[in-house]
Order: structure tokens, then C-alpha cells, then sequence
């Protein structure tokens, strides 16, 4: 014991082999704890699917979002207050508007760089809600969300609903005329609502709309309140997976209890700094280059205006169109009317939609009695039941996107509106009941089927020299009927529970789960 106790003393400790800095960090370490946790997170293994970028996006956006916003506010003005303008936008001058709509002018000429930022932030939220949904849906078609990942599906559908209301409230913040007409018409869903509508559409608004408490209380709850909630959900989301470790698809050498990749530093580092720079740069180029939300040509706020061919972003187009096509029903009883065209479309399918999206898990689970474990990802076309019910929901929620536009169909193809929004009403139903059976019919040809204990292609799929895609039964292919499904290479790095490590492979690294 003395000997390895000198010998060790003779190659110096490291905080010795690092002078005064190692010798804090020691002295910091022996009250914080910290060097045994952190080396384990720096072991972290990621998976390399292109797929588990979908997430980074989000998260990168989310930042991108924080810096052009931190930038904004110290410019924005949140007041409702009529004032007289005399900026730097000509046509503008001698206008009465709020204090809102003309800080948010000044911000996009007179201040250097303002237009950049304000176009960056509209397109990194846009870019958020984008990559959030499309992350959903991959967690939704590969089985993501299954046991013990149910917690961690809900806190990101938690997320996507604070990103659409933060988006919205966003957008409506320079009380310009487009922003006004979203108010205006939040205004109505929340008065909608039976016997408590008219008290929460007040208490709001401070009273009758448009009134003059809006925009602050707005500004108050986009830049305070649910940015610190999506901090914290975005927190406890990433905990959850360095907790519950990374799924991944299934492959030779992967496993419900390893999860083979690229360790966090340096491989997954570098990638990560680099991604966050590629989104960025894309989201600047964005900002720089492409035209958004001209608040200038809209004007102010008149209650008694609208503009034509103005839709809201498009994270708030299946509502918009909902609201479109709805018939105009209104009940009555009581002593009380119920608006049914705003009250159906606009707040009870909503929580239909994402009610059914967080009880998901639960309501496969029961029928499917599958209470295990699940570390290892399904492919899509394995799941048809699953898949197909997900494509026709997206289709649903296609159609209503398309129906937001309404008004431009009937100008672009030269029929009347009503003829464009009965077209829309029956292809909200038709299109996703003729999406279910298409994509249970390809997920069956396309699925893999056990074997003697292995997966093999039950069709394999090739395309002929005319561009057609074919598939043949591997029965019917010599040579192919015993192909096993990816045969990559195994990378150089696991994280598994099992075993010590083999001593004669020290470049596999194993981590217990």
C-alpha cells in the first residue's frame, strides 16, 4: 500500500500537474461533488441518427429565440398609448398610432440592425414550433413515447402548446392591423365559452375590447411568464433523457439495454457547436433575406378594418381554418346562446386534438397490453395501425391548414367562396379517411415480419430503370429471403448494463443505464 501511495505522489496529483487553477478546482470539487457526475455526463453516448437532430433544432431555435428577444425589448415600447409619429418612416408621419405599433416601426428603421432582429426572432419561433412538431411526430411514429419515456412525451407536448400561444402572443405585440385581427378574434374564442367566457374575455382585457391593458399584459406573459415555464420544462425534458438515456433504432450490436454512438465530448460536442452555428446561420440568412411580418405596409390597429389574404403564422392555420369552414350554428337555452361556429372549432376540437395526443399512450397501451420496457425504437411501417392513424391525422390537420386560405383559393381559382369552403368541409373528412387505408396498405407491404427468431424482408422494394418502385415478395428473390435488416458496422462506442468492460477492447466504453 505505501508503495502505490508514493508512486502516486511521484507523478503528482492533478491538481498538482495543474498548478493553482487545479488546485481550486480540487479544493471545489471536494465541496461540490461535482467531478464524478460530470465525467459521467461527459461519457453520455448519443446516438448518430440523422433524426435526433430534430430535437437540437428546437432547442438551438429556443436560444436563438432568448438572444434576438433579449435585443427587442430594449427598444419595444408596450403601450397602447395614441401617440403622434414622427420616425424614420416617412409615409408614417403625422399618424396617430400606439406607442406598440410605433416603437415596433422605429425598432425596423431607425434602429441599426433592428429589422435583422425582428425578422430573426419571427423566423427562429416559426423554426421552433416547426422542428417541435416534426420531433413529435418522429417520438409518435417510432414509439418513442412508450414506457418509461410517457413523462417526457407529455412535458414536449406541454412545450409545442406554449410555443404556439408564446408565437401567437408574439405576433400580436406591434398592434399592427394583421396582429389586431388576431386579437380581435382571441377575443371572441374566450368570450365563447360557455357561462365563464364573458368574465375571463374581461378580466383579460381589462374590459371591453379592443381596451388598453392588453398589449402590456401581452408583453408581460411573452417575455416573462411562459419563457421561465419553457426554461424549465426544456430543463427537466433534458434530464429526463440523460436520466432515461437515448433510444435508438433497432440494428446488429443494439440492444433494450445499450445504446451504441458517439460519446458527448468530443464527438457529439463538436457536432453540437457546429449544428448550433449551421441554425443559426441559417435562421441570420432567413432574417436577412427573406420578408416577414411587414408591419409597415399593414398599418395600425383599426377596429373597424381588415386586410385581405392575411393568414396568421402558420402554427395557428389548422384554427383559423376550423374557424372558416365551421357551419354558423349557435345554440340557444336557458337563457344563454352558445356561438357554436367559434366555441366547436376554436376551443373543443383543440383540446380534442391534443386531449387524444397526451391520452395516446395510455389508449395503446391498453389495447396493445404492452406493459414493458421499451429502450429500442419501432420502425414505422412495423406499427401500420399506428402509422396510418398518424398520417390521416396529420392529413386532418393539412386540410385545415389549406382551408385557412380560403379566400385566396376562391381569388387565385376564380370561383365563388362558398363553393371553395363546401369543397374544404368535405375534404377535411374524405382526405384523412382515404390517407388511413393508403398507409396501412404500404406499411403492410413495406413491414418486416419474424422469422426463426430474426427480422426479414417480407417484400423487398426495388425501383426499375423507368424510375417504378416495385415490391417482390423475398421469397420470390434468391439471395434475399435471409438478408437480415441493417448490417452496418458497429460504432466504436456503447453504453450498456451488463458486464465490466472487456479488457481487450478498452475503445468500447460501458455505462450502466
Amino acid at each position: 500500500m505505501s508503495t502505490t501511495t508514493n508512486e502516486n505522489a511521484s507523478k503528482g496529483s492533478p491538481a498538482s500537474a495543474f498548478g493553482p487553477v487545479g488546485k481550486a478546482l480540487n479544493e471545489l470539487d471536494d465541496r461540490l461533488g461535482v467531478a464524478k457526475g460530470g465525467r459521467s455526463l461527459l461519457d453520455k453516448i448519443f446516438p448518430d441518427h440523422w433524426s435526433f437532430m430534430l430535437g437540437e433544432i428546437a432547442l438551438y431555435s429556443f436560444v436563438i429565440l432568448l438572444a434576438t428577444g433579449i435585443f427587442l425589448s430594449l427598444f419595444y415600447i408596450p403601450s397602447q398609448e395614441i401617440v403622434v409619429y414622427h420616425g424614420s418612416y416617412a409615409p408614417l408621419r403625422g399618424q396617430h398610432v400606439s406607442a406598440a405599433y410605433a416603437s415596433s416601426v422605429d425598432l425596423s428603421f431607425a434602429v441599426r440592425g433592428g429589422l435583422l432582429m425582428r425578422q430573426m426572432h419571427h423566423w427562429a419561433c416559426d423554426i421552433f414550433v416547426g422542428a417541435i412538431v416534426v420531433h413529435m411526430a418522429r417520438v409518435f411514429f417510432t414509439g418513442a413515447f412508450r414506457k418509461p419515456r410517457e413523462l417526457n412525451y407529455s412535458i414536449g407536448l406541454v412545450l409545442l402548446i406554449l410555443a404556439i400561444g408564446n408565437g401567437f402572443i408574439g405576433y400580436s405585440l406591434p398592434d399592427d392591423l394583421v396582429s389586431g385581427t388576431g386579437i380581435r378574434i382571441a377575443f371572441s374564442i374566450t368570450e365563447s365559452i360557455p357561462l365563464v367566457g364573458t368574465y375571463m374575455s374581461f378580466f383579460l382585457f381589462g374590459g371591453n375590447f379592443p381596451g388598453t391593458a392588453i398589449i402590456p399584459r401581452f408583453y408581460t406573459i411573452h417575455v416573462l411568464l411562459i419563457p421561465l415555464i419553457i426554461l424549465g420544462l426544456v430543463t427537466a425534458h433534458l434530464f429526463l433523457l440523460v436520466r432515461q438515456k437515448h433510444t435508438q433504432f433497432p440494428g446488429k450490436g443494439r440492444t433494450e439495454k445499450n445504446v451504441v454512438g458517439a460519446p458527448m465530448v468530443p464527438v457529439f460536442a463538436a457536432k453540437a457547436t457546429g449544428f448550433l452555428f449551421m441554425v443559426t446561420g441559417v435562421t441570420a440568412l432567413l432574417g436577412g433575406l427573406a420578408q416577414i411580418n411587414p408591419i409597415w405596409q399593414f398599418g395600425q390597429y383599426n377596429p373597424s378594418k381588415i386586410s385581405y389574404a392575411v393568414q396568421p403564422d402558420w402554427y395557428m392555420g389548422f384554427l383559423d381554418g376550423a374557424l372558416r369552414i365551421w357551419p354558423s350554428w349557435e345554440w340557444t337555452g336557458f337563457g344563454y346562446t352558445i356561438p357554436m361556429e367559434v366555441f366547436i372549432p376554436a376551443a373543443v376540437l383543440p383540446g380534442i386534438i391534443f386531449g387524444l395526443c397526451f391520452a395516446w399512450p395510455a389508449i395503446e397501451k391498453h389495447y396493445t397490453k404492452d406493459a414493458a420496457m421499451h429502450n429500442l425504437l419501432d420502425r414505422p411501417r412495423d406499427r401500420p395501425k399506428r402509422t396510418a392513424f398518424g398520417a390521416a391525422f396529420l392529413a386532418f390537420l393539412g386540410m385545415l391548414f389549406i382551408a385557412s386560405s380560403t379566400d385566396v383559393l376562391a381569388n387565385f381559382f376564380h370561383v365563388s367562396l362558398n363553393t371553395v369552403l363546401w369543397a374544404m368541409r368535405v375534404l377535411v373528412v374524405v382526405v384523412p379517411l382515404i390517407v388511413y387505408p393508403l398507409t396501412l396498405k404500404i406499411c403492410q407491404e413495406l413491414q418486416a415480419v419474424p422469422d426463426a427468431g430474426k427480422r426479414k424482408r417480407s417484400n423487398v422494394v426495388t425501383r426499375t430503370a423507368t424510375g417504378e418502385y416495385l415490391a417482390t415478395p423475398a421469397a420470390e428473390r434468391p439471395g434475399d429471403s435471409h438478408e437480415e435488416l441493417d448490417a452496418e458496422p458497429v460504432p466504436d462506442f456503447i453504453d450498456f448494463e451488463g458486464p465490466p468492460a472487456d479488457p481487450e477492447n478498452p475503445g468500447v466504453r460501458q455505462v450502466n443505464r
